[in-house]
């Protein structure tokens, strides 16, 4: 019996034993089971656990656009007084002595070169005569110049600038047609950039197919709708270049007189203008023209009393009509056309009075102040003249003469 017990013992000693582990084993799975119990969805009929928000995430600040270039003229208007702002109206012909000092006195808004500024000198003194009037001012001056090719060559009539001359439109076309006249704007542009120049007086945009006329051998020589394309290969070519183009000479000559020498008449009906002469304009405005120059000539069409560039109502048809919303300028206030007319100090303040935004002229010493009493005496407002050295402005601004202030 003795021997029967000791085994029984042994064995519920091995049952505790083999007990003992399966409870441990046991005990280990239920508080391994516990934390997914936890993790596991409630039973029926418990509220739901709420589900966590993750943090909203900060939202960006949207980033400013930046100011227009109309607002940046407008900010740096506010900042200018009355002279200032008129002399920015005036692009004088370079004087021949003190040309600094000058632009800096009357803040002149550029200078206009002609053959005696340009006449046998080096590149490097070209150019160094351009930075000095430029460093004398505060807002930089227009530099500009008639490189029109053929007749009027300001620039590469001088062997130190360019080997030759630059050819006519005529000459041009019957070479290459319109890609060779592309070109030959293109490197015009660049020579002028490298100078120190920002705007050219050109194309021409006068239809002409009479070689009698006095216009004739700047012209493109062809009808209206070719001359409309050329006038819109120059300008789109001068666009892309970034140098500032100048259409001229609106309303159109047609066959007129030369206005550098006396008053011309124009007596053709307006269904011309509309058929023919405004054509090259628009092509030019749609090409995107900064500036469109207005002629001397008396169209009786438009306005039988004034020439043009005194007119208000060829400036109406130009913005109206047209729809030209950059600068106007004025042919030289200087050519007999326009003297015979107004007699030598009223020209400009009837320049403005017509809503021309910048006047060239010559005696801008004499101009200036009268513009000035003019406001003074309240017969030009200075919102008027507001309205125009925002224009300038802004085309300072899209040719990288100066930079914003907004």
């Amino acid at each position: 019996m003795e021997r029967k017990t000791g085994r029984s013992r042994r064995g519920i000693m091995g049952v505790m034993v083999l007990a003992a582990v399966c409870a441990a084993a046991a005990l280990g799975f239920l508080w391994g089971s516990a934390g997914k119990d936890a993790a596991a969805p409630p039973p029926a009929g418990s509220p739901p656990a709420a589900t966590p928000v993750p943090a909203p995430e900060p939202t960006p600040s949207p980033t400013p656009e930046p100011p227009s270039l109309e607002e940046q003229a407008q900010a740096i208007l506010e900042e200018m007084t009355l002279e200032e702002k008129v002399g920015q109206m005036f692009l004088a012909r370079r004087p021949e002595t003190d040309t600094a000092q000058k632009a800096a006195e009357y803040h002149l808004g550029g200078y206009l070169l002609f053959g005696r500024d340009i006449r046998d000198k080096t590149r490097e003194e070209l150019v160094q005569a351009i930075q000095s009037d430029q460093d004398a001012v505060e807002i930089p001056l227009f530099i500009g110049v008639d490189e029109e090719g053929g007749t009027v060559n300001r620039v590469s009539s001088n062997p130190n600038l360019r080997a030759t001359p630059f050819r006519s439109p005529q000459e041009l076309y019957a070479e290459g047609g319109f890609e060779r006249v592309r070109s030959d704007a293109q490197e015009k542009c660049r020579l002028l950039k490298s100078l120190g120049f920002q705007l050219n007086f050109a194309p021409v945009c006068d239809v002409s197919q009479d070689p009698e006329d006095f216009i004739y051998d700047r012209s493109f020589g062809q009808g209206a709708e070719q001359t409309a394309q050329y006038v819109g290969t120059v300008v789109g070519a001068m666009e892309e270049e970034g140098m500032g183009s100048v259409l001229k000479h609106f309303p159109g000559y047609g066959d007129n007189a030369d206005t550098h020498t006396g008053l011309a008449y124009d007596q053709r009906p307006y269904e011309t203008f509309l058929e023919s002469d405004f054509l090259p304009f628009r092509a030019g405005i749609e090409a995107g023209a900064g500036m469109v120059l207005v002629a001397h000539n008396i169209v009786a069409c438009m306005d039988g009393q004034r020439p043009a560039s005194l007119s208000p109502e060829v400036h109406r048809i130009l913005r109206e009509e047209l729809g030209f919303s950059g600068v106007i300028i004025t042919d030289d206030l200087a050519m007999d056309g326009v003297r015979d007319f107004t007699g030598d100090e009223a020209a400009a303040v009837l320049a403005v009075q017509a809503g021309n935004d910048l006047l060239c002229c010559t005696d801008f010493e004499t101009q200036i102040p009268a513009v000035l009493a003019a406001v003074e005496r309240g017969e030009i407002q200075e919102e008027r003249i507001d309205a125009s050295v925002r224009r300038i402005l802004v085309l300072k601004l899209s040719l990288g003469l100066l930079e914003g202030e907004a």
